[in-house]
């Protein structure tokens, strides 16, 4: 059994193996280690003796051991053990898996409530469970919240620390406690598809299964709660954003959305997507998945590059900026300026970022300054933003399409 499919298995096993090990065990730090160091032992053993009958029961079987273990070289945690090997019937593998899929609920949903504690802010509650539940690594993290991967490691050892002292169980929250754990839920998927669809690293631009286990959880809360409008809004997002996703790669090389071939979108996830649109829209409040899904929107129902209400999408950008203000939505909004009313207005909105200590360490800052001076005329200038942006991104096709236009500009300068 090869590498890969062993991290396929575990990254469909990990929510119940975890989930199980919680109903035992009660921290979610020592859970996750000793999970980790389950599929860890599955990569040496079942390349070499085949996957088992349960995979599942086989990997809470061995994380549950490992607790076991550990708890009986410190002496201090004794009760625990005791917990721990009770809970732990000798018996098959099968019957761990039985154990672990006792609910007929899906383990994922309840996890990432269960890590969007109260007793944890917001930005901890949402990288711990992309770390716990997504599976992200902490340098994915790091580059989503445009923070040093050292900085996201003490945050997310705090965020542990501040569960168990806090005491968190594995449960549903009370229903006083649910909207605010639901938004950061939402926070948590949208962060885990943006992963899925442009990797901030490394040398392919899509990771589809993680872009579609973001879907797929966002699809279940939406089933479990129709009439939450930001729900039903961040899933539009996502279809409509990931319908493009045939058409942004060619021969490995990105392609910018202005080329893309547009008979390539998926045609039935923009119905889709458009028709969340029109149903959640007209109730009232709009929040900011809705204000993004409905620029996705725009951009999806355009034929053409040139054909799109770019105007349109500059005043959705505005509102955005009023709902969610952020350097992220001032950059993208500058873009859109930039095609509406021209560079120089867009310019001078991207202008500012520079002065942001986060935003000036961020490519796309730089790229998207490079393109807008480029449009002036000022190529000296645009191949500095340009170099400078290939440089910060850990991107391979990001730095190839940045590379691209370096030349490109450098042939004609």
């Amino acid at each position: 059994m090869d590498s890969r499919a062993v991290e396929d298995v575990w990254r469909q096993e990990a929510p119940h193996v975890l989930a199980a090990l919680l109903r035992r065990h009660g921290d979610l730090g020592d859970c996750e280690d000793a999970a980790q160091e389950a599929a860890a032992a599955a990569a040496t053993q079942w390349a070499r003796d085949g996957l088992p009958d349960s995979p599942r029961g086989w990997l809470i079987t061995v994380a549950s051991r490992r607790l076991i273990d550990r708890a009986r070289a410190d002496h201090a945690r004794a009760e625990r053990e005791q917990a721990v090997a009770l809970a732990q019937p000798a018996g098959t593998y099968v019957a761990a898996a039985a154990d672990a899929a006792s609910d007929d609920g899906d383990d994922t949903l309840r996890l990432l409530l269960l890590c969007c504690h109260p007793s944890l802010s917001r930005s901890s509650q949402v990288a711990l469970t992309l770390h716990a539940v997504a599976g992200l690594s902490t340098a994915q993290i790091a580059a989503a919240y445009l923070v040093p991967e050292r900085t996201m490691t003490q945050r997310l050892t705090r965020a542990r620390s501040t569960l168990r002292s806090a005491g968190a169980v594995f449960g549903l929250p009370a229903d006083a406690d649910l909207p605010a754990r639901i938004v950061a839920v939402l926070d948590v998927c949208h962060l885990m598809f943006a992963e899925g669809h442009t990797r901030s690293a490394g040398g392919t631009l899509v990771e589809e299964t993680t872009a579609a286990e973001a879907i797929r959880l966002t699809r279940q809360l939406h089933a479990a709660i129709p009439d939450h409008d930001e729900v039903a809004g961040a899933l539009a997002l996502m279809l409509l954003t990931h319908a493009r996703s045939a058409s942004r790669m060619r021969d490995g090389d990105l392609v910018p959305l202005a080329e893309q071939d547009r008979t390539r979108w998926d045609q039935s996830m923009i119905a889709e997507g458009v028709g969340l649109l029109e149903r959640v829209l007209p109730r009232g409040h709009v929040g900011r998945f809705q204000l993004q899904a409905a620029i996705a929107a725009v951009h999806a129902e355009a034929p053409t590059w040139a054909s799109t209400d770019w105007r349109q999408i500059t005043i959705l950008y505005a509102m955005l900026d009023r709902v969610a203000p952020s350097p992220i939505v001032t950059l993208n909004r500058a873009v859109a300026v930039g095609t509406a009313f021209g560079p120089k207005e867009g310019l001078a909105l991207a202008d500012p970022l520079l002065d942001d200590p986060v935003m000036v360490r961020h490519h796309r800052t730089h790229a998207v300054r490079a393109h807008l001076l480029e449009l002036i005329g000022d190529k000296l200038a645009a191949l500095e933003s340009y170099r400078r942006a290939a440089q910060l991104t850990a991107s391979i096709p990001e730095q190839r399409y940045l590379n691209t236009r370096i030349r490109r500009l450098t042939d004609t300068a």
